[in-house]
């Protein structure tokens, strides 16, 4: 009973617990958290539940109503849905697990608003990949937008004014991807998934197909930061609270992402996609980047917009695996979020550790005592660096490696300079705030800092799921051809 609707009951989770913690809240504030944790633990077990029962039954779907699709609501829980799901819901967990205390620390008296927007930006995210209907999909994109807005907004005393350009930018992607769907529409006369990838090889007129496509293509780089749409992105994640970036920094743009596979691959065929030269687009704006983005953070001095410089990097990988249109670069792509996730939540952690405890996040103000004092969160701080760097064993280096392969076995020279260029320049601005660490003692510079505001390592509350993803990183990479082999190659879409 409970595995037939699964697809619908994982966002339902998240918005059942959004709803009830206002009302809890209200009543006393200090139940928020735990609601955010039951709720969250809940949707976390019900997404791997789903992974699991499709890789051992195959997908699922779930007709709202019992209207069945293309006239009612489908939701589909398919290898790749039910891999990002479950991403997402891990992820999101250990940022919610770590937020109890930063949140009430750095916003203090907003506590209850901000955990049931941060559940009602999780139902967002899942609806967008569960949901089988186009419109649908922009529905859940605006719902987990609006929360993401919310919850940015608050922090530093900058932040009202970066979100409001995340808010104008974010904005504009979702028109984009409006109007397109209308031309696909138009030119079709359905919104499911599945329905419209049957008709459109059908369409008469392909010129409508081609400017629908292009706006939803837009529509979505922008929502997913890439090059050179990503303007909005470093301050948004720089100013906003602690709990919010390390929410936020590591699943947005990561459905965005996921927005473009399904359609690339999955609403059209893979053989019609190749074609195309929006997704072409997509791949050369991503090798660039992915050489953009590690410049840009060479030049930070503060480590949470260093690591929101390092994202426009990072979606770039994505993006130029997407680009590639072959099963390597869909492999790439596909493990690279999943790695990627992971890494930067676990950064995103360590930062707000680091602000817990010393007050700030300026790097010339590191020195070796950071690494005396916490060892726990600047170790997971280190796996975490040379993940992103892709020294192995760690996840980091395997994404990077199929997506060298997708570059090599295309001859294309370009992405694969990027991936180099990118991995060298990885390592010169990690290695730099590394290097502070632990080997730099204390200077002039570093005095003048603030007084540690706590010594010693943060609460258990707040390292367990700062190792944990770090810890997570030598798992993913360890067992990546496990997930390969059992987990991303079975969904890759017929005819790539």
């Amino acid at each position: 009973m409970i595995a037939a609707n699964l697809p619908a009951l994982i966002p339902l989770t998240y918005l059942v617990t959004a709803l009830l913690i206002p009302l809890a809240g209200a009543w006393r504030p200090s139940l928020a958290p735990g609601m955010v944790l039951a709720g969250a633990s809940a949707g976390t077990a019900l997404a791997l539940a789903g992974l699991v029962r499709v890789a051992v039954a195959g997908p699922l779907s779930y007709e709202m109503g019992g209207w069945p699709p293309p006239v009612g609501i489908e939701f589909v829980l398919d290898g790749l849905s039910a891999f990002m799901v479950a991403v997402v819901a891990v992820v999101g967990l250990a940022a919610l697990v770590h937020g109890g205390r930063t949140t009430a620390a750095e916003i203090p008296g907003r506590v209850v608003p901000f955990m049931s927007a941060s559940m009602i930006f999780l139902t967002g995210l899942t609806g967008m990949v569960l949901t089988g209907d186009l419109f649908n999909l922009y529905v859940f994109l605006e719902i987990s937008s609006l929360a993401a807005y919310a919850l940015l907004a608050v922090g530093s005393r900058q932040a009202p004014l970066s979100t409001f350009r995340y808010l104008v930018m974010g904005t504009a992607g979702a028109s984009f991807y409006l109007f397109g769907l209308a031309f696909l529409y138009l030119e079709t006369g359905t919104l499911n998934m599945a329905d419209m990838g049957r008709l459109l090889p059908l369409a008469e007129d392909f010129s409508p197909v081609m400017v629908g496509l292009a706006f939803t293509g837009v529509g979505m780089a922008l929502k997913m930061a890439l090059f050179p749409l990503h303007g909005w992105l470093p301050d948004a994640y720089t100013d906003a609270s602690s709990a919010a970036t390390s929410l936020v920094a590591p699943l947005g743009t990561k459905v965005a992402a996921y927005v473009l596979l399904r359609l690339f691959f999955y609403v059209l065929e893979p053989e019609y996609a190749r074609g195309l030269p929006l997704l072409a687009a997509v791949g050369y704006l991503g090798a660039a980047g992915v050489v953009w983005g590690s410049v840009m953070a060479i030049l930070q001095p503060e480590l949470k917009r260093m690591l929101a410089y390092s994202s426009v990097s990072q979606v770039g990988y994505i993006a130029a695996g997407i680009g590639l249109a072959s099963p390597l670069g869909f492999i790439g792509a596909v493990l690279h979020i999943l790695n990627h996730a992971f890494m930067k939540a676990c950064l995103f952690l360590v930062a707000g550790n680091l602000r817990a405890q010393r007050g700030h996040s300026d790097i010339p103000w590191f020195d070796r005592s950071l690494g005396r004092a916490m060892p726990w969160s600047m170790a997971a701080f280190a796996l975490a660096a040379l993940s992103m760097i892709g020294i192995p064993p760690t996840a980091g280096f395997f994404s990077k490696w199929y997506l060298a392969l997708g570059a090599l076995e295309q001859a294309n020279w370009l992405l694969l300079a990027a991936l180099v260029a990118s991995s060298l320049l990885n390592a010169v601005y990690f290695f730099r705030v590394l290097e502070r660490m632990y080997l730099v003692p204390a200077s002039e510079g570093a005095a003048a800092a603030p007084a540690p505001i706590e010594e010693g390592e943060v609460p258990v509350s707040m390292l367990v799921p700062t190792v944990a993803l770090a810890g997570g990183l030598l798992v993913l990479g360890l067992g990546n051809a496990w997930l390969v082999t059992h987990l991303i190659r079975p969904m890759l879409p017929a005819g790539l």
